[in-house]
């Protein structure tokens, strides 16, 4: 090539991705779409959605294997690469399909909260709100209670993530402006108390959001365990591990009267203690022979009271000796 035509695709190259001085590896143009190395990108920070597993895992692997990777990943620049924002599950099936690198579409200069639409609206456009786990959901939630979707800057996204994608517009999810949890709870038939103890799922550490999704904590008791300070959350998924224990709502209940001061000991206390049940009151009858012998005739409570004293001179002498 010429160094006036290579000097051309250059340009071109600069107008389409806007580069700056990032250093990363080096990259192949194609129509506009960057041959990224699959190392070179980073899953996005607390990414919210988990990775397929099984047959659909497998399925993507063998499509990868014939057909290459045909939908281009979208990424962002960080100091030291790239951060996926959609194709967090083409990645990992090209890793394991043996490919080096991948199509990739490049945002530049994308604030976190634009970054993290991004990665929500590419995912919902893959599955339905109904097929997320709870910590998903929580996150779907999240992005729509939060300010980020202004309205205006939002739109130009969803256009754009649509058009990238290669799906309509009209994805399921309406244009207004989500700014309480009536109206983000009737976009997915959620009530607004269900959006809110959604909502608090994200208050907790990963490894407990990850313990809902499997279904080895009670969600009740996630939504108590959210209101835990961080330090003191990790505490009990340590000791839920060592101590192989489900908490239960009370357990927690109780942790959270002490949050703030909670120590290791506690949380261990706590989760081992188990509740004693109420007294049941104790039927006992009375050998018909005797009631004949010495109740005949008397009321329920003159019986009551003659038992009372017969028990008590019992214990109290020399009968209740060997008790």
């Amino acid at each position: 090539m010429k160094t006036n035509e290579r000097r051309k695709v250059f340009d071109a190259v600069d107008l389409l991705t806007e580069d700056t001085a990032v250093s990363v590896p080096a990259v192949k143009i194609r129509n506009g779409v960057t041959m990224l190395s699959i190392d070179s990108i980073k899953p996005f920070h607390d990414h919210p959605f988990h990775l397929y597993e099984g047959d659909r895992l497998d399925d993507m692997i063998e499509s990868v294997r014939v057909h290459g990777v045909l939908n281009p990943v979208i990424v962002r620049t960080t100091e030291d690469g790239y951060e996926m924002l959609s194709g967090h599950n083409r990645q990992n099936a090209a890793r394991l399909a043996g490919l080096t690198e991948i199509p990739a579409i490049i945002k530049r200069d994308l604030s976190d909260e634009d970054a993290y639409v991004y990665v929500i609206e590419t995912n919902l456009m893959q599955r339905s709100f109904s097929d997320l786990e709870i910590s998903e959901k929580a996150a779907v939630l999240k992005e729509r209670y939060d300010k980020v979707l202004y309205q205006r800057h939002r739109g130009k996204i969803m256009e754009e993530v649509a058009r990238l994608e290669g799906a309509p517009l009209n994805v399921g999810h309406g244009d207004q402006l989500f700014s309480n949890r009536e109206a983000v709870g009737k976009e997915y038939g959620l009530s607004s108390s269900s959006v809110g103890r959604l909502l608090k799922v994200n208050d907790l550490i990963k490894p407990l959001r990850n313990k809902l999704d499997n279904r080895s904590l009670d969600f009740k008791a996630g939504i108590q365990i959210s209101f835990l300070t961080e330090e003191e959350q990790q505490m009990v998924y340590e000791e839920m591990m060592d101590l192989h224990v489900k908490p239960t709502v009370n357990m927690v209940i109780k942790m959270r009267g002490h949050s703030g001061e909670l120590t290791r000991a506690m949380v261990q206390r706590y989760l081992t203690k188990t509740v004693e049940p109420k007294d049941k009151p104790l039927n006992i009858k009375v050998p018909e022979k005797i009631s004949k012998k010495y109740f005949t005739g008397k009321e329920a409570k003159d019986i009551e009271e003659i038992l009372n004293k017969a028990l008590e001179a019992w214990f109290d002498g020399e009968g209740g000796a060997d008790v």
